[in-house]
């Protein structure tokens, strides 16, 4: 029996995790059980992928972005030999624009995320919602409470290998590169999640997207050399390392700022206010007129504020270290099982990073 085709396993599955929730704190029943159900409509809905492309119904845009989920998917298990189960071998279409939301949440003198504890998985530090108004009444209560907040729309998501993951038709809303990222990015979580470490998880899955990303496309039979796909990938490659190497000064300062003793409340938050919008201009000025394929709007348009700032710190730390350790193993498939196989065992798993060249550079 299949788990596309198995629903009872899925709704015994969605009360465990709700029953679970009922001796936790942080995490109410209620949540769990709407969330589940949310989930369970989603899985409910799903069908196969190559069902879907053979569809005449389907539009032509639907059906080359599913065949490209599909190879890219066969990247992911044969080239880079990640183990990523059954997920997006299905296709949901969602009556809506939005998946669901991502909440998070930061004091406003510290650059440290608030976290919501869930029964299996451990503490989070962000929470979602399937409902905008429930999700803008726990962003206010949050506001009310001194909190800095962050709300954004997420258009994917991983359940870790609990369950086969379908492609959302609002995941399909990527282009060509962007959707490659995300569902290397996505199937990452599958191979290796390390509970209670989110933030190593996520760079993790960045990085594999991102260099993923360019291997698929330039290194690829199937496509031919410098391909525009291929071009564009190593652009978007180069934008990324460009923004994060303003970014991580941005933060190295805002960290100084936050960890001066000799500052009150008050004047931390008149000085940190200085600090966003200097290095809000810069980026304006000096980055984003130098970056080739991504705009990073959102850094503009999005207001400046711990709950953001975590969000970026959360996906980008330490990409660089991950690169270097890629060169020292040889490549990206190396690599990948090299952290697999090193990172389960230590206290610290970003602890893996570091490289000969790393101690050599120290010694």
């Amino acid at each position: 029996m299949t788990e596309h085709t198995s629903s009872w396993h899925t709704i015994r599955n969605l009360f465990l995790l709700a029953h679970l929730s009922l001796t936790s704190i942080g995490c109410s029943p209620s949540y769990v059980i709407k969330a589940g159900l949310a989930e369970l409509e989603i899985l409910s809905s799903r069908r196969p992928i190559i069902e879907v492309i053979q569809d005449t119904t389907t539009t032509k845009d639907t059906r080359s972005k599913l065949v490209l989920v599909s190879k890219a998917r066969e990247f992911a298990s044969e080239t880079l030999q990640m183990n990523i189960g059954t997920s997006y071998t299905t296709f949901t279409k969602l009556d809506r624009d939005t998946l669901a939301l991502i909440l998070s949440a930061s004091p406003k003198d510290q650059l440290e995320p608030k976290t919501w504890w869930f029964p299996l998985i451990g503490r989070f530090p962000y929470r979602g919602f399937f409902d905008k108004n429930e999700a803008l009444v726990e962003k206010n209560a949050l506001e009310n409470e001194g909190f800095d907040t962050y709300l954004r729309p997420t258009s994917a998501f991983s359940t870790l290998g609990w369950f086969s993951d379908p492609i959302l038709s609002t995941f399909l809303r990527q282009d060509e590169v962007g959707i490659v990222e995300t569902v290397l990015h996505e199937l990452s979580h599958n191979h290796l999640f390390i509970k209670g470490h989110i933030d190593f998880n996520e760079s993790f899955a960045t990085f594999v997207g991102r260099y993923g990303a360019v291997e698929f496309y330039c290194a690829n039979p199937d496509f031919s050399p410098g391909n525009i796909l291929c071009l564009r990938a190593k652009a978007r490659l180069r934008d990324h390392i460009a923004f994060e190497e303003f970014f991580f000064d941005f933060i190295k300062n805002l960290q100084a700022l936050y960890q001066n003793s000799d500052l009150n409340y008050l004047e931390t938050l008149t000085l940190r206010e200085e600090l966003f919008n200097k290095h809000l201009g810069d980026f304006i000025r000096e980055v984003q007129p130098t970056l080739e394929a991504m705009s990073y709007q959102n850094f503009v348009s999005i207001p400046i504020n711990n709950a953001t700032l975590l969000a970026q710190i959360r996906y980008h730390s330490r990409l660089d270290e991950f690169a270097r350790l890629m060169e020292e193993k040889g490549g990206l498939t190396d690599v990948i099982s090299y952290i697999k196989g090193n990172t389960l065992s230590k206290k610290d798993p970003f602890s893996v990073l570091v490289t000969h060249h790393s101690l050599s550079v120290n010694q």
